[in-house]
């Protein structure tokens, strides 16, 4: 799927492309040049699942700060460059894994020459990232209102990041990652298509821009899905105005239902409806909350387990005998399923407490 046709990048010890696993990566809110904070930021993304961090250079205090962050975090860590060459520059000296670059924001050659030299000679790959809102003046003025359009707005993205990419092959640099997005989901899905047709660097995909969850992360799940089930995409970033942690549970998310992510505990719940006989709603609540350190535990060990939490005897028995641990609903109990048997049945103040005890039980198994 995901992956399978790409050439290979390394970002570190990060495999991207080259039929690695998908990667999913996020971007810090703090201010960079704040460590302490900026760090403390990333390990909460790294204990989330996040593979690969990037942060903004927006200055040379964050520049400088760079090689500090990496000191104290585990996952490989990417400078994002606008404008200033020499931010990037910076960046390289002070050890980041890998650069953004965006064309629409740094033309001038002879600057990304300077930068091209310094990442080849450091080992580190370059991501080249169009987005749509800081396309290049002359690929805007070009297009014109064909960028109203699904296929202009994607040839437009192509194009931007072709030239760009041109400039760095003219100087011998392949280890290249690209990236095309817009907010629009159909034009976003036609430049990574035509691109794909193009090049055969791995692809970062994502929607810019979502917005806010959950529209925004209906929307990221639907663009990067499709493009996922297109077999395009070998690392993903979720944009949300909101916390970079749930920027990271929905990209994995989406990875789970395609099944190419592995380790952690899925959750099947019922969505109730008038045969339900117990308020599902805060039951499966909770059990999704206390069930997260566990989760991580199993994406580190990837190992796979599933809970189902049903309401009724319709689909309730069938879906909790197939899962690990689950629930089935009655009118005056609940079903305890392990393993496909009932091993008990509890009032449904206790659903919640039965289920974890059961996971906890079973993660704690070699």
């Amino acid at each position: 799927m995901a992956g399978t046709l790409r050439r290979l990048v390394r970002v570190r010890d990060l495999s991207i492309g080259g039929g690695a696993a998908v990667s999913v990566q996020s971007m810090t809110k703090t201010a960079t040049s704040n460590v302490s904070a900026t760090v403390a930021q990333i390990r909460e993304l790294e204990a989330a699942g996040c593979d690969l961090v990037r942060v903004g250079v927006p200055d040379l205090a964050a520049a400088r700060a760079l090689g500090e962050i990496k000191s104290q975090i585990g996952i490989p860590l990417v400078a994002d460059i606008h404008f200033d060459h020499r931010l990037a520059l910076e960046a390289i000296a002070q050890g980041v894994d890998k650069l953004r670059l965006n064309p629409g924001n740094l033309q001038d050659p002879l600057k990304i020459k300077a930068v091209v030299e310094a990442a080849a000679q450091a080992r580190i790959p370059i991501r080249v990232g169009v987005n749509c809102g800081s396309l290049p003046h002359e690929v805007r003025a070009r297009y014109g209102v064909q960028l109203s359009s699904t296929e202009g707005s994607a040839r437009a993205l192509v194009e931007a990041a072709l030239t760009h990419i041109k400039l760095l092959e003219d100087l011998g640099f392949e280890a290249i990652v690209v990236s095309l997005k817009s907010f629009d989901v159909p034009s976003t899905i036609r430049a990574y298509e035509i691109m794909a047709a193009e090049r055969d660097y791995p692809l970062h995909i994502g929607i810019t821009e979502a917005g806010v969850p959950p529209a925004a992360s209906v929307r990221s799940a639907v663009g990067i899905g499709a493009l996922l089930s297109r077999g395009l995409g070998d690392t993903v970033r979720v944009s949300l105005t909101a916390d970079p942690v749930e920027e990271v549970r929905v990209a994995i998310e989406v990875l789970r239902s395609l099944n190419l992510r592995a380790g952690g505990v899925t959750l099947i719940s019922c969505p109730t409806c008038a045969r339900c006989h117990t308020d599902l709603q805060p039951i499966a609540a909770e059990v999704e909350r206390r069930l997260r350190p566990l989760d991580r535990r199993l994406r580190q060990a990837r190992r796979d387990l599933r809970v189902a939490v049903m309401g009724c005897e319709v689909n309730g028995p069938g879906e909790a005998r197939e899962v690990d641990v689950g629930v089935a609903a009655g009118p005056k109990s609940a079903a305890l399923f392990v393993g496909g048997e009932i091993v008990g049945h509890i009032p449904p103040a206790k659903i919640a407490d039965a289920l974890v005890a059961e996971v906890e039980r079973l993660v704690a198994e070699p």
